[in-house]
């Protein structure tokens, strides 16, 4: 027994490197390729453009299968819990794809940034500078927690297959609220920043 419980936290320690070590290579991968440091080619598919949208679309359908995950366990559907967590993973790791391959090819675009912005006056300007100000905010919030929940919704789902409860259970008391509130916020920052794309 005692012999099992020393595997059990070699196991836990060694999978939590994994997860560390895949969260730091796949941020390192989105800051490389969003600071352009490998060239851009001149030519790339059309369909990258649409891609902010199918991110959104992702990160929509992802905060759904979250509240419906929630319900089912709340209702003590395990199965139905694991399938909708699974799904919501697989977005979010669609996500990731989408979203380093959309912002390694389109430029940044600058919220409150349009052609006719020198037409605008005084009150209208103040207007998207106070706006401007909330999007930053949400976006700032929305980068931050979006590094940070990584590693905890993939220790989550290790303790879930694991059928470790107790532990799942503490950690997705903060890894939940967390990726529902990246997902939601992904939507709102799309929805914000998409008039003033230059494409």
């Amino acid at each position: 027994m005692e012999t099992q419980a020393l595997l059990n936290r070699q196991n836990d320690k060694t999978v939590f490197k994994i997860i560390l070590g895949i969260s730091i290579l796949i941020c390192l991968v989105v800051v490389i390729l969003n600071q352009k440091l490998i060239p851009v080619p001149d030519q790339f598919p059309v369909f990258i453009y649409k891609l902010p949208l199918v991110n959104a679309i992702l990160n929509g359908s992802c905060s759904i299968l979250l509240m419906l995950s929630l319900w089912a366990i709340k209702k003590r559907n395990i199965q139905l819990h694991k399938r909708l967590n699974l799904a919501a993973f697989v977005l979010s790791a669609l996500f990731i794809v989408c979203y380093v391959t959309a912002h390694y090819f389109i430029p940044d675009t600058i919220f409150g940034d349009v052609d006719h912005s020198k037409n605008l006056d005084d009150i209208e300007r103040a207007n998207v500078s106070g706006i401007r100000s909330v999007y930053l905010v949400i976006l700032l919030t929305h980068i931050f927690f979006a590094v940070i929940v990584l590693p905890l919704v993939l220790l989550s789902f290790y303790y879930g297959l694991k059928d470790d409860r107790l532990k799942h259970k503490k950690l997705t008391r903060f890894s939940y609220p967390i990726w529902l509130y990246v997902t939601i916020t992904g939507v709102v920052v799309y929805t914000m920043i998409s008039p003033y794309y230059n494409y």
